[in-house]
């Protein structure tokens, strides 16, 4: 009767709790929020402004009273109170598409691995407080590899290198634990600071955060491309204070992120060279798969090919593969409840 009484009127939810963006997975529904992770707060009144894609259009446009801030910092709470404030706005949103309002949910968080207790009991507890009913963590890489449908659970071993806003993390995954692995504080946000410490000492004009985004999709590559590319950027000129005009190329945002590139393939040779003989005769065959928004720069996976000698996949819909993780470890969660990180992760209702 309990169980049913659960099913009836609570839901499971997946989230992907990441530094640049959070995602929310509702089972039976599929991805209900994927959303900035930004919070918009008024300063003189402690009251939140706006969450999410709302916030995200503040950063960089608010009055003095009113800061736009990023609650998590390397995947981690840097600001308590702002994350519960964005998990439990996620949360009411995605119990608004499935009905269900009676109990509060039973959700799985993806963390980054390697991340202290103390971090960890930060995730579990502003998730009860922003009203889930049962709070449960899944490292990234793992939830990554249940989300691309590795074969986690099996003798065989898998490697995947997940490359987020805030940090990377590789992994070697093998009969439902991490073989061996590394986090790695050099990811999307990193690349960004790049571009803009390039373009400020090289051409001396300021950019934004969004501008650097803006510029790694648009022209950023891992290897030299067939046919370059240029963009027109706009800034502040150091010299003079005022807007100031300028052409930039591939080349000048491979200079700029260059080194935290080749830093990310180090690691993952050092993750190699501590793996298991059988489970690297493992990876050699299978290859390594790429997740998280830095899977999409461009010939990344071809330089960790040449690199690594080894196959490098980039993943379906990399964005997505640890919230669909979370989501399919909820769905099965007899089959997968070894995976979930050890601690008091269930509350009664």
């Amino acid at each position: 009767m309990l169980d049913w009484f659960k099913k009836k009127f609570s839901d499971d939810m997946g989230i992907d709790l990441g530094t640049a963006n959070t995602l929310v997975y509702v089972k039976g529904k599929g991805i209900v929020v994927n959303e900035p992770s930004v919070v918009a707060i008024n300063q003189k009144t402690g009251q939140v402004v706006a969450v999410g894609k709302d916030a995200y259009k503040m950063v960089g446009r608010t009055p003095g009273h009113v800061v736009a801030v990023k609650p998590l910092v390397d995947g981690v709470i840097s600001n308590f109170e702002a994350t519960e404030e964005m998990l439990a706005h996620f949360i009411r949103l995605a119990m608004d598409v499935s009905g269900k309002k009676l109990l509060g949910p039973r959700v799985v968080v993806g963390i980054p691995s390697g991340i202290t207790n103390v971090e960890k009991r930060a995730v579990r507890d502003a998730a009860r407080n922003a009203g889930a009913r049962e709070a449960h963590l899944i490292e990234e890489p793992m939830a990554g590899a249940i989300g691309t449908k590795l074969p986690v659970n099996d003798a065989v071993g898998s490697m995947v290198v997940d490359i987020g806003g805030g940090t990377t993390d590789i992994a070697v995954i093998s009969l439902g634990g991490i073989v061996s692995s590394k986090n790695l504080r050099i990811a999307g946000n990193k690349l960004n600071d790049d571009i803009i410490n390039y373009i400020r000492e090289e051409f001396k004009i300021l950019i934004g955060e969004k501008t650097a985004e803006n510029i790694k999709i648009a022209i950023g590559s891992a290897t030299e491309l067939d046919e370059p590319l240029e963009m027109k950027i706009r800034g502040r000129d150091l010299v003079t204070g005022l807007p100031r005009e300028i052409n930039i190329t591939d080349a000048d945002i491979r200079e700029a992120t260059g080194p935290s590139l080749a830093a990310v393939v180090e690691s993952v040779k050092e993750v190699l060279e501590n793996t298991p003989p059988e489970v690297v005769a493992d990876v050699m065959h299978r290859g390594l798969v790429l997740l998280g928004g830095g899977a999409l720069i461009t010939n990344f996976a071809k330089l960790l090919e040449e690199e690594l000698k080894v196959p490098v996949y980039i993943a379906e819909d990399p964005l997505t593969c640890v919230v669909r993780g979370a989501g399919f470890v909820l769905e099965d969660l007899a089959n997968f409840s070894s995976v979930l990180v050890e601690g008091d992760d269930e509350l009664p209702i």
